[in-house]
């Protein structure tokens, strides 16, 4: 084993109920510890997310674009403990240890360092040395557009950053992946759906989406998923809100639009 340990590497990986590190709940936790003598050990946790409403714990709805992903489901975490029953024994399987993960620093710790909080159990986080796999890959093959050429065109991007030069190479890349790949769509229409996921907004910034019947909701903040339209007939002041804040004007324009038609 290469890799030198002076204390047990704890590798975790959560699936949650959402992406927004503030508001989102751990569903399933997963971990592999790596001793210095390099024997392993395991453990996988299902999670009943909780919520504080109205004063009250109470058991928070996965939404379905997160089950989508992850194949967990109301239903399946129903009977299983909250965070806050697990906590304790999660931290003393931690305490004493270094953490990695996949995209962990962004993401993974910032997510549990809350859930940690919010279950009153004190653990310092910021102690641990952090080791992110993502940051590895990202640094040893990037994903930028001098490595797209020269993996798919084989020649070495001269000037990048140039606007003529980075225009050309987007051109031949994106020529040679249609060429590369059988499955990518050529077909302009299908081409966007696969670069974009499929999912579809209002303004450029991505704040407002489409939901499945094509109604415009918000995507960001403390009405996330609900109707745009819906929000500002019954709390107009959350519109003065957002005119002044820091938003991009298409999309203020776009907030406009949908205020005079509600």
């Amino acid at each position: 084993m290469k890799l030198q340990l002076q204390r047990p590497l704890f590798f975790f990986d959560l699936e949650t109920t959402g992406i927004n590190i503030a508001q989102d709940r751990i569903v399933e936790i997963s971990w592999v510890k790596l001793f210095p003598d390099s024997h392993t050990e395991s453990k996988t946790y299902r999670v009943k997310p909780m919520q504080l409403l109205l004063g009250q714990e109470v058991v928070m709805h996965i939404p379905a674009e997160a089950s989508q992903v992850h194949g967990i489901y109301d239903e399946d975490v129903a009977d299983c403990p909250t965070f806050k029953e697990l906590a304790p024994m999660i931290a003393d399987e931690i305490r004493d240890c270094d953490l990695a993960g996949y995209n962990s620093n962004h993401f993974d710790v910032p997510l549990l360092a809350e859930e940690f909080i919010r279950a009153g159990v004190s653990i310092d986080l910021k102690k641990m040395h952090l080791v992110d796999a993502f940051t590895v890959y990202q640094k040893k093959e990037p994903r930028n557009l001098t490595a797209a050429y020269k993996f798919y065109c084989g020649k070495d991007l001269a000037d990048a950053h140039s606007a003529n030069a980075d225009v050309q190479a987007t051109y031949e890349v994106l020529m040679a992946q249609l060429e590369k790949y059988d499955d990518v769509p050529t077909n302009v229409e299908e081409l966007e759906s696969y670069t974009t996921g499929g999912s579809k907004t209002a303004d450029f910034a991505g704040r407002i989406v489409y939901n499945d019947k094509g109604v415009e909701c918000f995507n960001f903040g403390k009405y996330k998923g609900m109707p745009v339209k819906d929000v500002f007939r019954r709390d107009p002041g959350y519109y003065a809100w957002l005119k002044n804040g820091e938003f991009p004007e298409y999309t203020k324009g776009v907030f406009t639009r949908i205020y005079l038609e509600r």
